[in-house]
């Protein structure tokens, strides 16, 4: 036994790690020098320890009898292990193949993704363990017919579920989706299972999913999912979560244990061994196992005929990555499709996964017989936010941010994904993730304010994954180009190749039959538009084609002969950028009007990319937009509406309507104003459209409402409508509704006498008017953060009642206050109040016990419901046709809306049912908080069941949820 046998186990483990640390930070290849070290610390825990021997840590030169310590230009605490002088034993060897592999697999280059990783030399490479997100597959889990019914639907399996089903895999996805990620992880896990290594092993590949209740939705688990409303009453909660108890997710199956690993990336099994097709030519397994033996390391080579008997014998793990990216070409890769078929034959026992790109496996010749398939999903919110918090705990590591400030930025970079649609979007798809991700560690916890920045430097990046050069580190350490950058290639200029991209993308987008997607690029026109940008004659397209198949990026193959954007996203972001140099505005607002839902998305962001620096170019594009006066009834030509809503966003998008406001571009405003105001009162546009507009107009500033008036409607009546006494039907007919519930019924006759009541809830500007007074300034301040044209939502029954009694005093000394309210208030002992559910009923119905404001019949376009796809609150009034007789708005979906009766403690029966009486003591106000208040209306999340005029909901009284508002009457005073 030499003296270097007996150093300790501990410092051997040490310096281990400092030589894997100063591989990955350097480049450099410690590979032997690992191997030795873990042979001896194999040795060290097997036999008693004796002998001298150090090993030099934390600066340290010194060494064991058998070490010398590496210095000179080589930077840090590394060490050298002589090589050994006697064979090592096939276990030893086992092992060493093993650390070899996880060495190749577990890391993951940040250039490419980030900005300040690019350099070769000084790069810092993710640890795939640190970040690994768990995959989920398209394929649905196999359930019982009563959990389908109990889930609602059928759920994903994982794409490891999915592996330990199959035997044998074709595992599919776009690119980016993470293919060879999983194959990765998936090898350095089972390598580290047999290992022993604590940091990836079988329960860290088994690790559970990322919670799929989490984040973004307020009540995720409280209510079964059959209960239609979206606000529940605390004491609902607590009761959910004793029903259910808080289990932990169980871990992902894996049933198999640790598999030896074999990974092969199939494009250098091409490259490196596959011969072409001849008569000479024996092309089989073997010929796929010599490759294997081949891309070993030669000190290890030994052990390779012991690991092929133990695959003959026990069986193992074949992972093949990339077979789409194997050349058509020479009958290529049918080639490899015989070579794995016969691989398989030979080692019955050995599991095999193969990925590919999902297009490159539809043709039938080109697919692996026996070979079940599983395509990649995208990512969901939960695997969404797991990769968020595990991509900011490693970067914090790497870049000397405290745990606080990691975590912290994590939680914004979540919250601006929850909050944008458009990034949700991209944040699908995991190598866009990653670049958003690296963008927002980059810029310090924050993505670019403007979303066209946002979407340049994406497009920058992704651009430059897919031209730049390709490097290999020589064993040396010196770095080598075996692939010029696509620039290089073509002899030209970087700006040049782009403004060929941006045509590209216009022309396709222009033609593209779908409005949904990607459009094809065909690979002729690719090739003939980039070949046009080289002046060298002896440039060959099928040398680009060759290289651009193999890229993946700004431009990513899709079928044989077809390319894409990666997302529609940057195809319009592109297509934007060339209207901006050769059609602004003009063209711009000519396609726009042809088709809008086409060129909606291209018109800003050519707006906000022409406006970088000046709002001049945001202003003349509105006012190309919308020059024209709006008509005073509704038009059959949408195209006014259309220019008012997108002239409004190109402005909001630029800040351009952050005063101080030129003096020229006043009567611009004005004129877009109106028109979106026309946009709400005619009813135009689809509800979602105008929803937008509605929108826009709480920026820009609702002329519906009276600044000077506490911002009630600019109405004679300050939006108050009279509903004259006298008799209507209330409750259900179970044989005319058959969504009636049994506390809706008998429908029954009671008589009202007059009151008033708000056209529209009560907004969150008006609110804010009364918050601004009251002494306490109102503990819940998250009621004040909808835009202001909006209901206002998170205010309790309480809260409802104070703004009542303040806008009571303020109308009874008001000089302003229109007849008859002025009278009846300040004369007459009138009050601002809650409506009664009686009062509210018959406001939404009349008198003729319809079952919608509008008729018997639901219909998502006349009301903010579930189906109508608007996904949260909108602006008061954006839905005249869901008008009840009387003029009054909004009484379906949008918000709940409190009234001032009770339901009673029992918040699964009512103790006031029906017939209504309103003196049997339902409407008194002196109540303790566990006694239940009825809201009606249904609100943005809900079905059509919950927006009937006679549904009958609850809550408590001190509940502040987002999904309940309120409107206010004028009555008698109690």
């Amino acid at each position: 036994m030499s003296d270097g046998d007996s150093l300790d186990a501990e410092q051997l483990r040490q310096a281990i790690a400092v030589l894997e640390a100063q591989q990955q930070a350097m480049k450099l290849d410690f590979t032997a020098q690992i191997m030795e070290l873990q042979r001896r610390l194999s040795r060290a825990e097997q036999i008693a320890q004796t002998g001298a021997g150090a090993i030099a840590t934390t600066g340290g030169v010194s060494a064991g009898a058998s070490g010398v310590a590496v210095g000179g230009d080589v930077h840090g605490d590394v060490i050298a292990i002589n090589a050994p002088s006697t064979p090592q034993p096939p276990i030893e060897l086992r092992k060493s193949y093993l650390h070899w592999l996880m060495a190749q697999v577990r890391s993951v280059p940040l250039s490419g993704v980030d900005p300040k990783g690019i350099s070769e030399e000084t790069r810092q490479d993710l640890d795939l363990t640190a970040v690994y997100t768990a995959l989920m597959t398209q394929r649905p889990e196999t359930v019982t017919r009563r959990e389908h019914q109990t889930e609602g639907k059928s759920r994903r399996l994982s794409a490891l579920a999915v592996l330990n089903a199959e035997p044998h895999l074709a595992l599919l996805g776009d690119p980016g989706s993470g293919k060879s990620t999983f194959v990765n992880f998936v090898t350095l896990c089972m390598a580290g299972e047999i290992l022993n290594r604590p940091e990836a092993n079988l329960s860290v590949l088994r690790a559970p999913l990322a919670d799929a209740t989490g984040g973004g939705s307020r009540r995720p688990d409280a209510l079964p999912p059959s209960q239609p409303w979206d606000h529940e009453p605390e004491h609902a909660k607590g009761e959910a979560h004793h029903r259910v108890p808080d289990t932990s997710p169980p871990p992902q199956p894996w049933d198999h244990g640790p598999l030896l690993p074999i990974r092969v990336i199939l494009r250098d099994f091409v490259a490196r061994r596959l011969q072409p097709p001849g008569p000479s030519v024996r092309i089989d397994g073997d010929t796929l196992w010599q490759f294997i033996v081949n891309e070993v390391p030669a000190t290890i080579r030994d052990v390779m005929p012991a690991l092929r008997d133990e695959l003959l014998r026990h069986g193992g793990f074949l992972l093949l990555d990339g077979l789409d990216e194997v050349p058509e070409a020479d009958q290529r890769r049918a080639q490899v499709k015989a070579v794995v078929e016969d691989f398989v034959a030979m080692f019955p026992q050995v599991r095999v996964l193969v990925t590919s790109r999902t297009y490159a496996y539809q043709r039938q010749e080109w697919k692996l017989h026996g070979f079940a398939e599983a395509v990649l999903a995208p990512f969901d919110a939960a695997q969404i936010r797991r990769f968020v918090e595990r991509w900011y705990a490693f970067v914090g590591r790497i870049r000397g941010l405290s745990s606080a400030d990691a975590q912290g930025r994590a939680v914004l970079l979540n919250e601006a994904i929850r909050r944008n649609a458009r990034l949700q979007e991209l944040a699908t798809r995991p190598l866009l993730l990653t670049l958003m991700a690296s963008l927002h560690a980059w810029r310090g916890g924050m993505l670019p304010e403007q979303r066209e920045e946002l979407y340049a430097e994406t497009v920058e990046l992704l651009l430059d994954q897919w031209e730049r050069r390709k490097l290999r580190r020589r064993p040396d350490g010196r770095l080598e180009v075996i692939e010029p950058s696509l620039a290089e290639w073509l002899n030209t200029d970087h700006q040049a190749m782009r403004q060929v991209l941006n045509r590209l993308a216009f022309e396709a987008h222009r033609d593209q039959p779908s409005l949904v997607g990607t459009a094809d690029i065909a690979q002729a026109g690719l090739v003939e538009a980039l070949m046009a940008l080289t002046p060298n004659p002896d440039s060959k397209p099928a040398r680009l084609i060759e290289y651009l198949r193999d890229r993946a990026g700004l431009l990513e193959p899709r079928g044989v002969g077809v390319y894409a954007f990666p997302h529609r996203t940057f195809q319009e972001y592109l297509a934007a950028c060339h209207l901006t140099d050769v059609g602004f505005p003009d063209e711009l607002a000519s396609l726009l009007r042809l088709e809008p839902n086409r060129w909606r998305e291209v018109v800003l962001l050519a707006g906000a990319k022409a406006a970088r620096g000046t709002t001049a170019a945001a202003w003349t594009l509105a006012e190309t937009l919308c020059g024209e006066v709006p008509p005073a009834e509704k038009s059959i030509e949408e195209t006014g509406y259309w220019g008012a809503l997108l002239a409004a966003q190109v402005l909001i998008e630029t800040r351009s309507l952050k005063p101080p406001i030129a003096e020229r571009n006043r009567p611009k405003e004005e004129r877009i104003r109106q028109w979106l105001s026309c946009t709400l009162q005619h009813g135009a546009l689809s509800p979602v459209d105008r929803a937008q507009a509605g929108d826009a107009l709480a920026i820009i500033g609702d002329p519906r409402f009276r600044a000077d008036a506490w911002y009630l409607p600019d109405e004679p009546l300050l939006g108050f409508v009279e509903i004259p006494a006298g008799p209507f039907l209330m409750g259900s007919d179970e044989e005319r509704d058959p969504l009636a519930k049994d506390y809706e019924l008998r429908q029954h006759e009671i008589t009202l006498p007059r009151y008033f009541i708000g056209r529209y809830p009560v907004t969150v500007a008006q609110f804010r008017e009364f918050v601004r007074e009251r002494s306490d300034n109102l503990a819940e301040k998250v009621s004040l953060d909808g835009l202001s044209n909006h209901p206002v939502v998170n205010v309790s029954w309480y809260d409802v009642l104070d703004y009542c009694a303040w806008l009571t005093r303020q109308l009874c000394q008001w000089k302003g206050t229109p007849e008859p309210l002025a009278t009846l208030i300040q004369h007459e002992g009138w009050v601002a109040t809650l409506p009664s559910e009686a009062e509210w009923e018959k406001a939404a119905r009349g008198v003729d016990g319809r079952i919608y404001p509008w008729g018997s019949k639901p219909d998502p376009s006349r009301d903010n419901c579930r189906d109508t796809g608007i996904g949260t609150t909108s602006a008061v009034g954006c839905f005249p046709s869901g008008a009840s007789p009387y003029g009054i708005v909004d009484l379906s979906g949008n918000v709940w809306e409190w009234t001032r009766s009770l339901w009673g403690p029992d918040f699964a029966k009512p103790v006031f049912a029906y017939p209504y009486r309103p003196n049997d003591g339902r409407e008194s106000q002196g109540t303790p908080d566990r006694i239940l208040r009825v809201v009606r209306g249904g609100a943005v999340h809900d079905g059509q069941e919950s927006v009937r005029c006679a549904y009958r909901d609850r809550d408590l009284p001190i509940s502040r949820v987002g999904g309940i508002g309120f409107r206010v009457v004028v009555r008698p005073s109690s």
